[in-house]
């Protein structure tokens, strides 16, 4: 086999390119893996938006936040006195890019592992499951690949009514100049109250700012079960975030330093707001321009998504698509296991992915998280089901710990009683969510988690009681009969 010939090239290194790369390697496979993104010094840097500008960096600074929130307004009540805090931004960023470069450097030590070569620049499948990468000098070299996995992943969506700069990504900034700020802005104002909206606007009023979140849906986190979302909105308004729904953005103007935003709200009266600075946080859309070669024959619709099948297998044999340029949602996650699924598949295994079993995961404090089907989901096909819940108050590790904070929802067939799904909000929910994807995955129901002896004191001991409650038999549950 030639140097420029490959039995998988991956383009893109995120977490679907990458773990992609990783398995067909270890499956004896050789794998080459093109990215474009690099550092000052022209070194290729792998990750994708994830590691470098998304999950990592973002939950650094969350977490940096949360400690500082929690010395500022928590240390009191456990009678600890700590004086006067200061907080200094540029350390807590400077700690953040430590943790992207270390795991950054993770990625390519473990390319280096698995021989998996690295190749930088910027790719193109053309026809013939041929890859031309262009390098920053742009030069082009074209390889050839047996087989072709494309995780190119996304970009945040701009609007036309608050245009980011990206020359000069300071006062009008998408998801990435958020996590760059240098002070913490006396007023800031987000435009979108999703996942990236409400994690951002965490950090930020953390550390001071008067956070205002505009959100153009009518209901506060429309994606996740509504009992959960109403109980996350609560907890985020005592908090002092300020989210208004029904909110349309029309318009922007930079005044000096600052940023007036016009908005219709849900009265249809217009107003005006200044802040200091503004996030758009409205979603993010595929990365596929200059991916595909008018004559690859892969077929795209009008958005820029890819069209696979239930495998990841686009419609020209040896093409794959993964992550977030594929159908489902767009979660790190769920990009990982699709370039997992098809490695396996390249190298001849049956590997499968159940797409009914995929966490979703807000990391505000306390933590939003589900898994399976809604409340409302359920209602609107008819299906016949159950609920149990249980508020963390009644949770003796979680009123220990001062977070007592939210709820476990557990929803199971009327008949079957096979969970449906999980909705929690409260400490540690993305680890407890996880706890009943294993227990879907294997097809329990709500009767055996009820059945399962759960440490003591411990938060998971809610998901265990709403369990209980789906059928009625709970222990610790205030004011209410059991049979």
């Amino acid at each position: 086999m030639s140097d420029n010939k490959y039995d998988v090239i991956v383009i893109g290194s995120g977490p679907g390119g990458y773990v992609a790369a990783i398995r067909a390697a270890q499956l004896g496979l050789k794998t080459a893996c093109v990215e474009k993104w690099a550092n000052e010094a022209g070194k290729t840097v792998n990750g994708g938006t994830c590691l470098n500008v998304g999950c990592i960096p973002s939950k650094a600074l969350l977490d940096s936040s949360h400690r500082y929130h929690d010395a500022h307004d928590g240390f009191e009540k456990h009678g600890i006195s700590t004086g006067k805090l200061k907080i200094d931004v540029p350390a807590m960023l400077e700690r953040k890019d430590k943790v992207v470069a270390q795991m950054a450097g993770g990625v390519s030590g473990l390319f280096k592992a698995n021989k998996v070569t690295s190749i930088s620049g910027k790719g193109k499948l053309l026809a013939g499951k041929k890859v031309e990468v262009t390098d920053t000098k742009g030069q082009a070299t074209v390889y050839e690949a047996d087989n072709v996995i494309l995780a190119s992943g996304s970009v945040p969506v701009n609007i036309p009514v608050a245009p980011v700069d990206p020359e000069d990504n300071d006062i009008i900034v998408d998801s990435t100049g958020a996590l760059e700020f240098s002070s913490v802005p006396k007023t800031l104002g987000i435009i979108g109250a999703g996942v990236i909206g409400l994690e951002l606007g965490s950090v930020w009023s953390r550390l001071g700012s008067e956070v205002v979140c505009l959100e153009a849906m009518d209901d506060f986190l429309a994606m996740m079960d509504q009992q959960i979302a109403k109980e996350s909105g609560k907890i985020f308004k005592k908090q002092g975030l300020d989210v208004r729904l029904s909110c349309r953005v029309t318009g922007t103007k930079i005044k000096g330093k600052k940023v007036e935003v016009t908005y219709v709200d849900k009265e249809g009266n217009e107003q005006n707001q200044t802040f200091d600075k503004l996030i758009v946080s409205v979603g993010r859309r595929p990365y596929t321009e200059g991916l595909l070669a008018q004559d690859s024959g892969v077929n795209m619709d009008e958005r820029g998504f890819v069209f696979v099948d239930e495998n990841c297998s686009t419609n020209v044999p040896g093409v794959w698509a993964v992550g977030d340029i594929v159908r489902g949602p767009m979660l790190a996650h769920k990009a990982s296991e699709e370039g997992v699924i098809v490695a396996e598949r390249i190298a001849g295994q049956k590997a499968m992915m159940n797409y009914d079993v995929i966490p979703n995961v807000i990391y505000t404090y306390p933590e939003v998280a589900s898994v399976g089907q809604t409340e409302e989901q359920l209602k609107s096909a008819g299906e016949e089901y159950k609920v149990g819940t249980f508020p963390f108050l009644a949770v003796g590790r979680a009123v220990a710990a001062d977070s007592q904070d939210g709820m476990v929802k557990i929803i199971s067939h009327a008949k079957t009683d096979r969970i449906l799904g999980c909705h929690i909000v409260g400490p540690s929910a993305s680890d407890l969510v996880q706890q009943v994807a294993i227990a879907m995955e294997f097809g329990s129901t709500a009767e055996d988690i009820g059945m399962i002896v759960f440490g003591h004191p411990t938060f998971s001991e809610a998901v265990k009681e709403a369990a209980l409650a789906a059928n009625g038999h709970a222990i610790h549950m205030p004011n209410r009969k059991r049979r």
